[in-house]
């Protein structure tokens, strides 16, 4: 019961701390690209990476692993993984929104077969 309170108490201060923007966002992207459209989702992200510095946002890790990286895995391993930091979940709505980067979502589109996004915060 003390834990249950402990963890409602932690939830609550962190909501509140959200709403006036003290707690960064964070996000976990696993991408599948499609074989042979590696060239392509490299171009688009030669575009879209330098845009997220726009919003108030850092990419911390780019990591392309190769098979010996994966201990275990019970799904498809994917091709890149980018674990990226937020201001604000407004900054990272408007970094998907830059008219620039939407110009070059064809390439995006061309080339990614998935991809799977996880939002979080620093516990």
């Amino acid at each position: 019961m003390v834990c249950l309170l402990t963890t409602f108490r932690y939830y609550s201060v962190l909501q509140k701390l959200k709403s006036i923007n003290l707690v960064m966002i964070y996000f976990t992207q696993l991408i599948y690209v499609k074989k042979g459209q590696e060239e392509v989702f490299h171009q688009f992200e030669d575009i879209a990476i330098p845009a997220i510095k726009k919003y108030n946002g850092r990419l911390l890790l780019r990591v392309r692993p190769d098979d010996d990286a994966f201990i275990e895995h019970s799904m498809d391993k994917p091709y890149e993984i980018h674990l990226a930091e937020f201001d604000t979940e407004q900054d990272f709505k408007n970094f998907a929104q830059d008219e620039e980067r939407k110009k070059f979502l064809h390439l995006k589109e061309q080339s990614i077969e998935a991809s799977i996004l996880i939002q979080g915060t620093k516990l």
